[in-house]
């Protein structure tokens, strides 16, 4: 009976640990207000600023300026790695990473090119 009550409790516990360890992989979507207040890893979509400064590279971090689609409102990414190769046919643009010093550092970028399905589709 007492090895039941372990086995129980082992598989518990593993099943706490796991969701624990989980929860920290998984990051939300927001919104570029959303962003600069969150303390955690977060996912901002949205549209390269056609009217901002020409993204480019600043020594190994690649710079460029973000725009949501419903509110306009922009931030700056600094992304610590090479542009992306689809980044000039990009649809949407997906930004994983924090807020700080002012800018959305991005450990990751997610872009999302129009489908050659779309054309098909109209």
């Amino acid at each position: 009976m007492n090895r039941n009550y372990l086995l129980i409790a082992l598989l518990l516990a593993f099943i706490g640990y796991a969701g624990w360890i989980f929860s920290d992989t998984v990051t939300p979507y927001v919104g570029i207000a959303e962003a600069r207040e969150s303390k955690s890893n977060v996912q901002v979509k949205g549209l390269l600023d056609k009217s901002a400064p020409a993204p480019h590279m600043e020594g190994n971090d690649f710079l460029f300026v973000l725009q949501d689609e419903e509110t306009l409102e922009t931030m700056p990414v600094r992304y610590h790695g090479m542009k992306p190769d689809q980044f000039d046919e990009a649809y949407h643009i997906v930004a994983i990473g924090k807020y700080r010093e002012n800018e959305f550092h991005a450990d990751k970028l997610l872009i999302k090119c129009p489908s050659k399905y779309e054309s098909a589709k109209q």
